[in-house]
C-alpha cells in the first residue's frame, strides 16, 4: 500500500538520521526532496506546498522538542502532519435516530461503486451486526443490477432490485426499496446509484432525485485511488453539488501513488471514511489516518495486524493452544490450526507489510511465496488425525504415502517433522524452566497475544534452515 511513496520518503528521512540538532539548511533541503516526492506521488501541488510548510514550522519554529534528536523530531513532525492531513472530524458511520439508516453511494462509472456497495454491506453485517438491504438503483450501466444481485447472493445479503425498462426509474426504485427496508425491519439501506464517465448535469439531477426519495443519512463518494489527480477533480465537482458525508477510496492496495489519499480531505473538505484494500469482498476497512501515516513512514500498522489476528483466532481456543504449547504438548494438529488462522488473516505480503520496517523489505515481500504455506498444509492434511497427534509413529512407508498424497517429496515431510520436533523440544525445555503459575503468567504477559503464529525454527519445507527476517 503506497509502497513507492514510503520508499521515497524513507530515503529523504534517512538524511535526517545524523547526530545533533537540525540546521535550517538541512531542513530546507530535506523538505524540497519531500515536496518533490509528494508531487511524484500525484499529491495536489497546493497540498504538497502547505504540508511541507507546516512540517518546516514544526522543525524550525517554537514547536521543536528539547532533548530529542533531530531524526526523532523529523519522524514526529511528519507523522503528526500526515495524520492531520487525512484526519476527519466525523466517524466513519453517521449517527442517526431514524430506522433504517440510509446510506447513498455516488461516483463515476468504473470507480468500483457497485462492488463497494456489496463490500460495505458485508462490513456492516460482520463488524456492526446490522441487518442490511442493498438497493440496485444504477439503471444506466448495463448489467449493474444483475451484478449487485449476484454479489448479494454470494455474500448472503438481501438485494432489492427491479428489471430495468419503461416506467422503472431510479427514484422510484429507491422509494420502494426504502419501503421494503422499513417493512422488513432492516437496520441499514445501502443505495447504489448510477454513474457516468464524467460529472454532468443529468447525473447530478438523478442522484438528487434519489436523495429526495430516501433522505439519506449520509452520501459517500466512491473514488478510484489509482486515478490520482482525476479523482481529485471529480471529488471536487461532486462536493460542490452534493452534501457529501465522506469518501470511500477503492484500489488503495493497487499501484496507487497516494495522491488521492493524501489530498482529498484538504481539496474537498471531506475525509476518507473507508478504503478498499483488495479484491476480496472482505477487503474493505475503516480508514484510520494515524495508521496510514504510520505505514507511509514505514512505522508499521501493528494495531490493524492485531485486529486481523483477533478476527482469525478465537480467543478461548488460542489460550488453550498457547497453554499446550508451553506444556510441550503442541501437536501437528495444533500446527495445522495455526497455519489456517494465519491464512485467514490474508495474503502474507499484506500481513507482513503491516510490520514496522516493511518498506525496507519490499523486495522480500514481493517474492514472498504463498505456495510454501499451502505446501505445508498439504503435507499435514495428507496425514490422518491420529498421525498428526502422534507424529513420532510415522515410519518410512507412512512418510512415502504422505509425500504422494501431498505432491511433495519425502525429504519435505522429514524437514517439516524435524522443524516441528525441534520446536517441541524447545517448548519442553522452557516448560521445565517455569516453576510456578506466577512465572508462567509473567512469561505470557511478556510474549503478548497467545493466538499469534509461532515460527518454525527450520523454516518452511523446500527452504530448510532459512534464517528469519532475511
Amino acid at each position: 500500500m503506497l509502497d513507492n511513496l514510503t520508499q521515497r520518503l524513507g530515503k529523504v528521512l534517512d538524511r535526517f538520521r545524523g547526530p545533533g540538532r537540525l540546521t535550517p539548511e538541512q531542513v530546507q533541503e530535506g523538505l524540497r526532496e519531500v515536496r518533490r516526492a509528494l508531487l511524484e506521488a500525484d499529491v495536489h501541488f497546493q497540498v504538497a506546498k502547505n504540508f511541507t510548510e507546516r512540517v518546516g514550522q514544526r522543525l524550525l519554529g517554537d514547536e521543536r522538542i528539547q532533548g530529542v534528536s533531530g531524526a526523532q523530531q523529523v519522524i514526529h513532525a511528519f507523522h503528526q502532519e500526515l495524520t492531520a492531513l487525512m484526519l476527519g472530524d466525523r466517524p466513519a458511520l453517521p449517527k442517526n435516530t431514524r430506522h433504517p439508516m440510509v446510506l447513498l453511494l455516488a461516483g463515476l462509472q468504473g470507480s468500483g461503486k457497485t462492488t463497494t456497495t456489496a463490500k460495505l454491506g458485508l462490513w456492516l453485517r460482520q463488524r456492526q451486526s446490522r441487518k442490511v438491504l442493498l438497493a440496485a438503483c444504477d439503471l444506466q450501466r448495463p448489467a449493474a443490477v444483475e451484478q449487485l444481485v449476484t454479489l448479494g447472493k454470494q455474500l448472503e445479503l438481501d438485494v432489492y432490485a427491479e428489471t430495468p425498462g419503461p416506467g422503472v426509474d431510479a427514484p422510484g426504485v429507491a422509494r420502494r426499496a426504502l419501503e421494503r427496508a422499513r417493512s422488513g425491519r432492516y437496520d441499514i439501506l445501502l443505495v447504489d446509484s448510477a454513474g457516468r464517465l464524467h460529472v454532468d448535469q443529468p447525473l447530478m439531477e438523478e442522484i438528487a432525485a434519489v436523495a429526495v426519495q430516501v433522505q439519506p443519512d449520509a452520501i459517500y463518494l466512491v473514488l478510484d485511488a489509482m486515478t490520482g489527480q482525476d479523482a481529485l477533480e471529480s471529488a471536487k465537482a461532486f462536493a460542490e453539488r452534493l452534501d457529501l458525508y465522506g469518501i470511500i477510496l477503492t484500489k488503495l492496495d493497487g499501484d496507487a501513488r497516494g495522491g488521492a489519499a493524501l489530498s482529498v480531505r484538504e481539496v474537498t473538505g471531506k475525509a476518507v471514511c473507508f478504503a478498499g484494500v483488495g479484491e476480496k469482498a472482505s477487503d474493505l476497512e475503516e480508514f484510520h489516518a494515524e495508521r496510514l501515516a504510520s505505514r507511509i513512514l514505514d512505522m508499521g500498522d501493528v494495531v490493524s495486524l492485531v485486529e486481523k489476528a483477533q478476527e482469525a483466532v478465537e480467543e478461548e481456543a488460542a489460550e488453550q493452544d498457547y497453554a499446550r504449547l508451553l506444556e510441550g504438548k503442541f501437536s501437528l494438529e495444533d500446527l495445522l490450526k495455526q497455519l489456517r488462522a494465519l491464512q485467514k488473516m490474508g495474503p502474507l505480503k499484506k500481513v507482513f507489510g503491516m510490520l514496522p520496517g516493511a518498506g525496507r523489505m519490499s523486495g522480500l515481500l514481493e517474492h514472498m511465496d504463498e505456495k510454501e504455506l499451502r505446501r505445508m498444509q498439504a503435507v499435514l492434511l495428507s496425514m490422518t488425525p491420529r498421525e498428526r497427534l502422534h507424529p513420532d509413529r510415522l515410519d518410512g512407508s507412512r512418510k512415502r504415502r504422505i509425500a504422494r498424497g501431498s505432491g511433495a517429496q519425502v525429504s519435505d515431510v522429514n524437514r517439516l517433522l524435524h522443524s516441528f520436533f525441534a520446536m517441541q523440544k524447545q517448548m519442553k525445555q522452557l516448560s521445565r524452566m517455569l516453576q510456578g503459575g506466577a512465572s508462567r503468567k509473567r512469561l505470557m504477559q511478556q510474549l503478548g497475544d497467545p493466538g499469534r503464529m509461532n515460527d518454525l525454527p527450520g523454516g518452511f519445507p523446500g527452504r530448510p534452515g532459512r534464517p528469519k527476517g532475511r
